[in-house]
């Protein structure tokens, strides 16, 4: 089993630390933004910090990838609890707490069962289009901030952009100029030197300008009071209705974890040639959570954006958690007087700048490009969950992956292979439709698992097959990439197997994997039909001319 914190030397331990410093100057200025969006106070974004982040890092497998909330899993949290509770009352803190529980424990049943690969469901398409409706539903949140326009931010979308059109004449002048300068320093600053923490930058100068010229008597709003103090363990307490009335959101919070973290920690793995634990690291997420939820923070998942500065800032571990940890903890015990005068309009600008690469505008075009098809997808997955909600646009992605999934099974390579009379050679290529492999005998390749959403497509192009060549007499299924059959496949072969016996055929089979031959005879696929190891074998068997 890989120890705590692996990679870690005495020779790179400085440089780790000084990465913490900076994960630290990023962290905390995003996280006071994603608790707003959640619609919680800003000490729910600093403990996800703490005692969460030391736990995922001290067991998670991954060296690099960075666990914390996000502006996704910060608008799921906002849009699945705004419906249960007022935002920022006694109630809606206990529901979110209660929800990261729950997420928490999900990614654990999650591991012990070795459920990661159901994240596959969640292709590109559905990723971009999910994340970048929330993102998009956020950006006008932000943009509001920015304009000094006050909107109700756990509003339906329609509602939000409606109250930013109405609310455009009470817009504040100040706002708008901090928001501004805020972004120019944000994306400019980004070009010129990636390494620097701007975003801790643009919270200090505006913090120090809107209080030296007293621009919160002009209108500016500040983040306000902050408690002060660590985080404490606590529990929430709910009737057992309202845990249940969690799930859904939880389990899509989890989803979108899943999907993005572990695809996230295994590409930095391979990149750096280091071994990752698809398991491991959902243990590590499930216990981060349970901690956030129960120190008042909230869902946890993957930064990618947080990852990759560390990865620019040359960290191989997970040390720079560890820093920036212990670093939010201090400014939660002796720091937090200095985060009450932060003006909202630069929080709105950093969030706003770190969530534009989210609205997928680039991996939209690649898609138009690539397949139109996928293309449809991302955008229905994108306007449901703009229009209707988080948690009906994580049941549409998953309802429009097996469509997508169901649509590509459903038309797999069938192919009349072509002998091309070198008895060494195999039997590899596609025969023109209404050929021969050779006379009197048609090998035919199914490159997929047999099962109900192509069983009857098989089964055409296998009397095709027969029907457009003349004199059949023999077909061999070649079995190689048939690595399962259904009961449902298995039924449609039977229909099959009647139909060939009663137009003459023989059906002999070649090349089946060894696990597959029992599970065919239990099936009743496999009767007497004879077995061939090779294709070449069964044409010279069956009196093929070409062979020999």
């Amino acid at each position: 089993m890989q120890r705590p914190l692996a990679g870690l030397t005495w020779r790179n331990a400085g440089g780790e630390a000084v990465a913490g410093v900076t994960l630290l100057a990023i962290a905390v200025p995003l996280n006071i933004g994603y608790a707003q969006i959640a619609g919680l106070p800003p000490t729910a974004g600093l403990y996800a910090l703490v005692l969460p982040a030391i736990v995922y890092a001290l067991i998670v497998s991954s060296r690099q990838l960075v666990a914390s909330p996000d502006a996704a899993a910060a608008a799921l949290v906002a849009s699945s609890i705004g419906g249960l509770a007022v935002a920022g009352s006694a109630d809606y803190l206990t529901l979110a707490f209660a929800q990261a529980i729950i997420c928490g424990v999900l990614f654990a049943f999650a591991a012990v069962l070795k459920l990661g690969f159901l994240a596959n469901f969640l292709s590109k398409p559905i990723l971009v289009g999910f994340v970048g409706g929330l993102a998009l539903d956020i950006l006008v949140s932000q943009i509001a901030k920015m304009l000094g326009v006050k909107i109700d931010s756990g509003a339906e979308f329609t509602d939000k952009v409606g109250a930013l059109v109405t609310g455009l004449p009470t817009l504040n002048g100040w706002s708008v100029l901090i928001a501004a300068l805020s972004v120019v320093v944000l994306v400019v600053g980004k070009r010129v030197a990636r390494a620097v923490p701007w975003a801790l930058i643009v919270l200090v100068v505006a913090t120090v300008a809107v209080v030296a010229s007293g621009l919160e008597a002009q209108g500016v709003s500040v983040l306000g009071p902050v408690d002060a103090g660590p985080p404490t363990l606590t529990w929430p307490v709910l009737d057992w209705g309202r845990w249940l009335a969690l799930i859904p959101s939880a389990i899509a919070l989890t989803l979108v974890t899943m999907a993005e973290g572990l695809l996230v920690a295994r590409s930095y793995g391979e990149k750096h040639r280091y071994g990752t634990s698809p398991n491991r690291d959902l243990l590590a997420f499930g216990a981060a959570n349970v901690a956030a939820g129960a120190t008042g923070g909230f869902a946890v998942g993957s930064s990618t954006s947080r990852t990759a500065a560390m990865d620019q800032a040359g960290s191989r571990t997970q040390l720079p958690s560890l820093v920036a940890a212990v670093g939010t903890l201090l400014l939660l015990v002796f720091g937090t007087g200095l985060l009450e005068h932060i003006p909202s309009p630069a929080i709105g600008a950093i969030v706003g700048v770190a969530i534009i690469p989210l609205l997928g505008i680039r991996e939209f075009g690649e898609l138009w490009r690539q397949d139109r098809f996928e293309f449809a997808i991302g955008a229905v997955c994108f306007v449901v969950t703009v229009l209707i909600g988080a948690i009906p646009g994580i049941f549409v992605a998953f309802v429009l992956a097996l469509i997508n999934l169901a649509q590509r099974a459903s038309s797999p390579a069938i192919d009349v292979l072509e002998a091309d009379g070198d008895p060494h050679s195999s039997l590899l290529d596609p025969a023109p439709r209404g050929a021969t492999t050779a006379p009197g005998i048609v090998i035919i390749r199914l490159a997929a698992p047999l099962f109900f959403a192509n069983g009857s497509v098989f089964a055409d192009a296998v009397k095709r097959a027969v029907t457009s060549a003349s004199g059949v007499r023999n077909v061999v299924l070649d079995l190689e990439a048939v690595t399962d059959i259904d009961v449902t496949g298995a039924e449609a072969f039977a229909g099959l197997k009647a139909w060939l016996h009663d137009n003459g055929v023989a059906l002999s089979f070649s090349r089946p994997r060894t696990e597959l031959v029992d599970w065919m005879r239990d099936l009743g696929v496999l009767d007497d039909e004879r077995l061939y190891p090779t294709n070449r074998a069964a044409l010279a068997d069956l009196g093929a001319p070409s062979v020999g």
